[in-house]
């Protein structure tokens, strides 16, 4: 970076930036105002004199990364991008949280409004997938640049966070640093807001420790200044402030995290360091009070400094500046390093590579009919295929790689030298396999950023009893639609011994009321391979759920034959008598077998059974009536759904005489037969319900 000079116009801006941000809270009436307010000079030092941005261009790859993980406190971004010129004007600061056309949302969404690289809503996530953003610039540089000496790189890149008392209050922010210490993120700078307010005041009641001491167990270099000075006077210390960041920009073997000491909404007559600014607006006479002190004019709302905001907004220039170095860098990089730039271009297009189709078709060669193999295994099998032609797919588990079969064969550890085992020995900072420990929400919310800040493509696996605890990232994944792929194992009561704790009863339902989540539960190899295919073949990718068992499942005939077609629909016809059926039966997972050996039997009976598995619901309703007719003729009303879950799911498609198989309890104690034959998932149970659904069809 340049020399840190500060002048007036750069006080200028700041005092701006304060009453801005408390006009825009006051005109919706509604709001956050104490943090953007004091959280203005150190937001204003960052964009203008430390982070590597070209308003220009927001999507820029060569640009570092800024997250706001105390999303609340949005006026503090927005008001740095309308400074620095991203596009947002001083209208777009005036409808802040107002309407639903507003590109200034009460927290920060992602794909809303230029420069914002995540939502930031769920205090303790933007943390956490900042740790998730400097894994996938590790990783993709190594991927594409490994050899270039630090620094150096057109990948080399870094991440800000500005974060609060309530982010790092939040367990999964714990839970990610303490993955960036052990990873020795050095690309990773945290800033510590220490204004020690909350919506229920003064944080010392709920909030002790040393927040400096606790990082640096993390493995973190830690760092402070403080703007309350010792005689009690408040001084905003940028040049403090540069000293402190541009000496943690020379610490390059671990993440940073700088403590500022700060009041909230300074220096706002009555409420200065007062929880009411935290959460809620000022009132006309505080804001009136503010602007006093800050020598604008109290009447006045939403004013500007032609001349400071000119002054900002010459970042922009810099910012083209900084882009042609990069161009010049990336383009050298390219002539050097054809086969990589080709690489490069292709995971940039998201395009899959030749041979992508042959790698699944070779693993499904090696499935045949009647094989017994639990969809844990053959999902293993399938990545293992794809990544070795894809080596921007990488992943891991939350400590149950051998359980989750997502262990990358041959691959190397993502974690510095360093931290290599007598397991695990070959260990690189580049490696392919992720080690999240018991740890399943800071894995959800770090691949989630992986994909925010990078062209790769992560997965993470634990069981699905403990999807529980990654829910809240799956949740923002969603919201957010990137294609995060989660692989979650041991998906019943069938996993047997373990008891109730570990078996999932209500996880499909609620996974599936998740919009924009895509849960694919398949049947068998057949289905497990195909669900891989269409999941990467997708154009419009959501974030998915691959459902798999523990136990071994037969592998059908019926799916070798139709899955390649079927599973991409959601849902397909896989077995068809011959005339008109007499009953649907409707199955996912390793109950598709049951529904199948019921179709036989109910036809050695005279009674004609279609058997339509359903690996996907989501995937089914993005057909169109047509093909939804053709699986589910309205004109067919006895039904039956199988599954080893809640029957939530399924009363929409069983309609008024339909009878479900499922679990309405908690699991048991015994193995995986035992459990199923005493809950009822078997194909004699499925007869019954036939039977019964089809005799109040004619009652």
């Amino acid at each position: 970076m340049t020399t840190f000079s500060w002048s007036d116009l750069d006080d200028r801006a700041v005092k701006m930036a304060k009453a801005l941000s408390a006009d825009a809270v006051e005109k919706a009436g509604h709001g956050h105002p104490g943090s953007p307010i004091s959280l203005a000079p150190v937001a204003y030092t960052l964009y203008q004199h430390f982070i590597k941005h070209d308003p220009n261009d927001p999507n820029w790859a060569g640009r570092d990364r800024f997250i706001l993980s105390g999303g609340h406190a949005s006026l503090t971004q927005y008001v740095q991008l309308y400074f620095s010129g991203y596009g947002l004007t001083l209208d777009d600061l005036k409808k802040f949280r107002q309407g639903i056309d507003t590109r200034t949302p009460g927290h920060p969404e992602y794909g809303l409004t230029p420069g914002i690289e995540m939502t930031t809503g769920p205090l303790g996530q933007g943390l956490a997938s900042a740790v998730g953003f400097a894994y996938g610039q590790r990783y993709e540089r190594g991927l594409l640049d490994p050899a270039a000496p630090a620094g150096t790189s057109p990948f080399d890149h870094k991440v800000w966070v500005i974060a609060g008392e309530g982010d790092v209050e939040e367990g999964v922010s714990s839970e990610a640093s303490s993955l960036a210490g052990n990873q020795k993120l050095g690309n990773l700078t945290v800033i510590f807001d220490a204004n020690h307010i909350q919506i229920e005041g003064d944080t010392k009641i709920s909030f002790g420790e040393d927040i400096l001491k606790r990082y640096e167990a993390y493995g973190w270099y830690t760092d402070e200044i403080s703007f309350i000075q010792p005689d009690g006077s408040y001084k905003e210390d940028t040049k403090g402030l540069a000293e402190v960041l541009e000496k943690a920009e020379k610490v390059t073997d671990r993440p940073k995290l700088i403590k500022v000491d700060s009041l909230i909404a300074w220096p706002t007559p009555g409420k200065t360091n007062d929880e009411s600014s935290h959460g809620s607006k000022l009132g006309e006479e505080a804001v009136a009070g503010l602007k006093k002190e800050l020598g604008l004019d109290p009447s006045k709302n939403f004013q500007i400094d032609e001349e400071a905001l000119a002054h900002a907004r010459e970042v922009a220039q810099r910012g083209l500046e900084a882009h042609a170095e990069w161009d010049k860098k990336f383009n050298e990089w390219k002539t050097a390093n054809p086969d990589k730039a080709a690489l490069y271009d292709r995971i940039k297009e998201g395009k899959l590579p030749e041979g992508f189709d042959k790698a699944i078709d070779d693993v499904e060669a090696g499935f045949a009919a009647g094989d017994k193999v639990a969809t844990r295994k053959a999902s293993g099998a399938v990545l293992n295929a794809m990544a070795a032609i894809m080596p921007e797919l990488w992943g891991g588990s939350a400590d149950l790689g051998g359980s989750n079969n997502t262990v990358i064969k041959g691959a190397d550890s993502f974690a510095p030298s360093s931290e290599a085992t007598k397991t695990w020995p070959n260990v690189s900072e580049y490696g392919r396999i992720l080690h999240f420990g018991v740890r399943e929400f800071a894995m959800g919310a770090i691949t989630n950023g992986i994909i925010l800040g990078s062209d790769t493509r992560p997965f993470g696996g634990t069981f699905f009893q403990f999807s529980d605890y990654e829910r809240p990232a799956v949740r923002l994944a969603a919201l957010m639609d990137i294609p995060n792929l989660y692989v979650w194992t041991h998906d019943s009561v069938a996993l047997g011994e373990d008891g109730p704790t570990h078996q999932p009863i209500e996880h499909l339902a609620a996974m599936r009321a998740i919009p924009q989540l895509e849960v694919v539960r398949p049947a068998d190899e057949f289905e497990t391979a195909e669900a891989y295919r269409y999941f990467f073949e997708k154009k419009n990718t959501h974030p998915t759920a691959m459902i798999l068992t523990r136990q071994g499942v037969p592998a059908l005939a019926e799916t070798a034959a139709k899955a390649k077609d079927g599973v991409r629909k959601g849902a397909y016809v896989l077995v068809e008598p011959e005339g008109t059926p007499d009953v649907i039966l409707m199955a996912t997972g390793s109950e598709v077998q049951h529904a199948v050996s019921a179709a036989a039997t109910l036809a050695g009976e005279g009674i004609k059974a279609r058997v339509v598995s359903v690996p996907s619901i989501e995937w089914f309703e993005e057909q169109d009536d047509e093909y939804k007719e053709s699986v589910f003729p309205k004109a067919i009303k006895a039904r039956v759904s199988v599954e080893a879950g809640l029957a939530l799911s399924w009363y929409k498609y069983l309609g008024e005489y339909g009878k479900p198989v499922s679990i309405e309890q908690f699991g048991l104690q015994g193995n995986a037969d035992q459990n199923m034959e005493a809950l009822g998932i078997t194909a004699e149970h499925v007869v019954e319900a036939a039977k019964a659904s089809i005799a109040e069809v004619q009652a």
